[in-house]
């Protein structure tokens, strides 16, 4: 995959996600892209998608994963839907996201 699902913000990172609610675990899938080849990072939550459930699974996760506290992890957009866009604010998240997105398996 050429691109990753990042874009610097003047202020942090956004990390473009496609989350499955009831996917029987937390986990991260990995990268995918969708039809236009937008590129986004694939993960399952084993919450169902109704009160903030599975969006709290998902900063939960992603924080853990990138090794942030919860409240640095914040769903900026889709918030209702299956692509999201999360946001990480301060200095050097981009490079240490970029590092992380690096390691990840093909």
């Amino acid at each position: 995959m050429s691109s990753l699902p990042l874009r610097k913000l003047p202020d942090g990172v956004a990390v473009t996600i496609r989350v499955t609610p009831k996917g029987g675990a937390d986990r991260i899938d990995g990268l995918g892209a969708d039809a236009e080849g937008r590129s986004f990072l694939k993960l399952r939550v084993k919450d169902v998608p109704e009160k903030g459930k599975a969006n709290a699974a998902v900063i939960k996760l992603l924080a853990k994963a990138w090794g942030f506290p919860p409240s640095a992890v914040e769903i900026a957009a889709g918030d209702t839907g299956r692509v999201k866009t999360v946001v990480l604010r301060g200095e050097g998240r981009y490079e240490r996201l970029e590092a992380w997105f690096g390691a990840l398996p093909e």
